[in-house]
């Protein structure tokens, strides 16, 4: 069983603390030509936030300012209200994570910093129902944590279901009531009962019934109350990745949670980015500010796969969640109606011959047509016209020995290629391969691997033709065990691989794990290391794009948005052409690779 959960932060009451003292101390190393940096940091950091009210009052009584200080000697309440006054998404952070002592102390120091009330300004700034669930909670009322209501649990997650998925438009009150007033413990019971009577979870529903700030707003509520760490380890995820960095946003919350779940963060953090807070810190600020956040970080963590007792919870629940939801698969590519495989054939072989080509022509007929409809207009190509030899074979050829010589050597390829084909896909791909090359996958793999990663990958080529339905039972008992693994070990079986593995077993056996949690967000993950950096991983991209557009591109398009806060379609950086080529020639694309 886990061990009782106790938030930990990173910064404690300093022993034997003299505020005038520091005071000094702050003021000498601020006066004369320039400071002393370090002394200045390491005073303030290591001060707990009520030390540092003292020290700011001692401050401005001996030295009369304090205006150097202001970010680190400001209260909590102080730094809500000027962060509630700044912009939405600010105000949706601080409202949705905040405790009901926490919210009534911004109200004060909103109406002290700006001599206004706070909610009379909200109510004039924003509308609709965002303004409703804002004012709600901003009267702090929220049950305590212990209150639990077990007899309307389930009356409760009903409810929800009624104003949402069951009805034609939403009942935005039902939620606003529910999720504004029930304790957090309460609540949690009622999104595990809802999961089992929407097949799906609340965060799902509330972003396909909601939209706008009003979405985003309840979409924070649900995340703090499933784990505010979790929830404050994406924002600062969001506040530094990609170009530049919401320094605002990541100094708010460094601050304001250093002395109570800093740790908690840190280990939410690595359990979903696989990399520490602590070198992300490093990797994306400089000078004197990355040194104060670093100290505020509280150190740096390694990959032992240990947990703290609010993360293995976390992660315990993230397996259940797994292992109970019901995700249906969508793809972005369908057959089209009156279809014509002749005039399609025609119109590429138009846009294709000549000086030049007529890429516009080309993407709009293969991208919107299915595999089995290019298939057809393959045929026709080469059947009526007599020259695919000369044009789309030729390119098909080339693809073709790419791909499948690449399934031979290009190790991060085959492996993800093996862990998230389907047996009949695979048995597919066995026999395009051995059709292409004269020989056997399985021989293939053993003349190029060794050791137990030649084991793992033979052991999953040679598969055995399941129904669908035992395919999934299958995939469902080992999100179980993962699951159990963490209640028995507190260690995460991802970070343990991590760990104690190495090369392309590790990769291998970490695809293995990501794949059966959650495929697309594995195969999101793929394309987003594919693009990232210097230059795209072209065939990755391609390989991925073409395989999935008809089996869970639209999933893999909304983990992708999920993690990395920007849609799939803007981040694409390839020709679409060679997309639109690849589509073309899938047929043996997807089966060979």
């Amino acid at each position: 069983s886990f061990r009782p959960c106790q938030k930990i932060g990173t910064v404690a009451d300093f022993p034997d603390f003299d505020a005038n003292g520091d005071a000094e101390a702050l003021y000498n190393a601020m006066k004369g030509f320039g400071s002393d940096k370090e002394a200045i940091l390491d005073l303030v950091t290591s001060r707990s936030n009520g030390q540092r009210q003292e020290i700011r009052s001692a401050y401005k009584s001996l030295y009369g300012k304090y205006a150097a200080l202001h970010g680190l000697l400001s209260s909590l309440c102080s730094s809500d209200a000027n962060g509630a006054g700044t912009d939405e998404k600010c105000l949706i952070e601080i409202l949705a994570s905040r405790t009901n002592q926490q919210i009534h102390d911004l109200v004060a120091a909103y109406n002290d910093a700006y001599g206004r009330d706070i909610e009379q300004d909200i109510i004039g700034d924003t509308s609709g129902h965002f303004k409703k669930m804002l004012v709600v909670l901003l009267q702090g009322t929220r049950e305590d944590d212990g209150v639990v209501h077990e007899e309307v649990i389930e009356e409760d997650a009903q409810a929800l279901f009624a104003a949402g998925e069951e009805q034609w438009g939403t009942d935005e009150s039902i939620f606003i009531m529910l999720l504004g007033n029930r304790s957090v413990t309460h609540l949690q019971l009622v999104f595990d009962e809802y999961q089992k009577i929407a097949e799906k979870s609340i965060e799902d529903s509330i972003k396909s019934e909601l939209s706008g700030d009003f979405e985003r707003l309840m979409l924070a509520v649900v995340q703090c109350i499933r784990s505010r760490p979790m929830f404050f380890a994406k924002r600062l995820y969001k506040s530094m990745k990609g170009l530049g960095t919401a320094d605002n946003t990541l100094i708010r919350i460094m601050i304001s949670r250093s002395e109570i779940d800093m740790l908690d963060i840190r280990e939410c953090f690595r359990l979903r980015y696989e990399k520490s807070l602590h070198n992300m810190i490093q990797d994306d600020t400089s000078g004197e500010y990355k040194r104060t956040l670093l100290k505020l970080c509280g150190g740096d963590d390694d990959i032992a796969g240990e947990f703290f007792p609010e993360a293995a919870q976390i992660a315990y629940k993230m397996w259940e969640i797994s292992a109970m939801t019901k995700v249906q698969l969508r793809g972005t590519v369908h057959p089209i109606s009156d279809f014509d495989p002749g005039s399609d054939a025609q119109d590429l072989r138009k846009a294709m011959k000549g000086f030049g080509t007529d890429e516009d022509t080309i993407i709009e007929i293969v991208a919107k047509r299915s595999n089995e409809q290019r298939q057809e207009i393959r045929h026709v190509f080469k059947s009526i016209l007599g020259r695919c030899e000369g044009s789309i074979s030729r390119v098909r050829a080339q693809f073709c020995s790419k791909y499948c010589n690449g399934a031979g050597t290009d190790e991060h390829a085959l492996i993800e290629i093996l862990v998230t084909r389907s047996n009949q896909e695979i048995q597919d791909m066995c026999a395009a391969y051995k059709k292409a090359f004269k020989k056997n996958l399985e021989d293939a793999i053993r003349s190029d691997t060794s050791g137990h990663f030649c084991r793992i990958l033979v052991s999953l080529a040679q598969v055995i033709i399941y129904s669908r339905n035992l395919q999934n039972l299958t995939d469902g008992i080992f999100l179980i065990v993962f699951q159990e693994f963490v209640r028995c070990s507190n260690k995460d079986i991802e970070q343990i691989i991590k760990k104690e593995m190495s090369g392309d077993i590790k990769n291998a056996m970490y695809a293995i794990v990501r794949s059966v949690k959650n495929q697309p967000s594995y195969l999101a993950d793929r394309l987003y290391k594919a693009m990232k950096g210097l230059g795209t991983d072209d065939r990755a991209l391609i390989r991925i794009m073409v395989s999935r557009s008809e089996i869970d591109l639209f999933n893999i398009r909304k983990e992708f948005k999920d993690t990395h806060d920007t849609s799939l379609h803007d981040f694409i950086q390839v020709e679409a052409l060679v997309v639109s080529v690849a589509l073309l020639v899938s047929h043996n694309v997807c089966v060979c690779v």
